[in-house]
């Protein structure tokens, strides 16, 4: 058996340090050549780690792209981008089957693979895309393989899809589903960087100083990696503070957190496995052997803020997904 599909408890310790110290290196790596989203390059970070897939939501500009390209290189992974448009159909991102004439006349059909088969795939501009061909992304996403005239197609056993998302400029697009949000780990929401970081990304990239991305990594380490998260022990405590975080953003809980009457949908247990997956992963990267509740209040909002939605009235007063989630945490202590 391959030393990534097992965990002896008593080296456990070590292969989480040695862990951490590569992540630690990819971390570096990537904010030698992303300024600013310091943030942004741990929640990403999470997500791969974790196993799942990730939502950048930002304006343009904001090297959401760059950042997905960089992490290729970085992690060295085979990578592959798509633009999303209306007029794209489903067999642009699966694949499609094609009649071939052999030499000697004989007709058959071949499988030509679309950029989905890859081990991290760019989804760019997500809601772009018709709901057939983002449902045959998403599907793709969940099940880890894809049907094409009555053939399966398995997907690279490391797979992950990071897609953006542009808040600006929404007629025409067809935003996602919320069943098929939940599909996605976490939403990562890139912001502007502050004004020191943007004073060194001015500087590097407009006098020929900036830093080219180098490999640190490889797939292997990747699901190394992935195979430790799943394995980290959890305390109780944190595992009330998710299960306690998670019941409360129902619209159906009695939690007293000033928050009853406000929730017009809320999270499903799905999310409370991203939530539990993420701390882990949080956890490896900071080099420690288990989560801890500060963890579960820093992904609340990455978890938590696609899967759900507050009521009319509630959006009236002023109140925001961000502000419920932060008064749920608030009342975890």
């Amino acid at each position: 058996m391959n030393r990534v599909d097992i965990l002896d408890e008593r080296e456990a310790p070590q292969r989480l340090s040695a862990a951490a110290e590569v992540f630690g290196r990819v971390r570096a790596g990537l904010n030698d050549v992303i300024f600013g989203q310091d943030e942004v390059i741990e929640q990403t970070l999470v997500t791969l780690l974790a196993g799942g897939h990730g939502l950048l939501i930002g304006v343009p500009g904001l090297a959401k792209t760059k950042l997905v390209d960089t992490l290729g290189i970085v992690m060295g992974l085979d990578t592959s981008r798509v633009q999303f448009t209306p007029d794209l159909m489903p067999g642009d991102i699966t694949g499609s089957e094609v009649m071939e004439e052999s030499v000697s006349g004989e007709r058959a059909f071949r499988f030509i693979r679309g950029p989905v088969f890859t081990q991290l795939l760019m989804a760019d501009e997500i809601n772009r895309a018709s709901p057939r061909t983002q449902s045959a992304l998403l599907q793709a996403m969940q099940e880890k393989h894809v049907t094409v005239a009555g053939a399966r197609h398995d997907l690279p056993h490391l797979f992950h899809v990071l897609a953006t998302q542009n808040p600006l400029e929404q007629e025409g697009t067809y935003p996602l589903p919320e069943a098929q949000l939940d599909r996605f780990l976490l939403q990562i929401d890139v912001g502007y960087p502050d004004l020191d970081a943007e004073r060194r990304m001015l500087l590097a990239t407009t006098i020929g100083e900036e830093k080219n991305a180098v490999r640190v990594c490889s797939p292997d380490d990747m699901l190394e990696a992935q195979i430790l998260v799943r394995r980290i022990p959890v305390g109780e405590q944190v595992i009330e503070s998710i299960l306690t975080l998670v019941r409360a953003a129902r619209p159906d809980s009695d939690h007293d957190g000033g928050i009853k009457g406000m929730i017009a949908w809320g999270p499903g247990p799905r999310a409370s496995q991203a939530l539990m997956l993420a701390v882990r992963a949080r956890a490896l990267l900071d080099g420690r052997l288990a989560p801890s509740t500060d963890d579960v209040v820093a992904l609340a909002g990455p978890v938590l803020r696609h899967r759900m939605a507050l009521n009319f009235s509630a959006r009236a007063e002023g109140a925001t997904t961000a502000s419920v989630i932060a008064r749920l945490c608030a009342s975890l202590f």
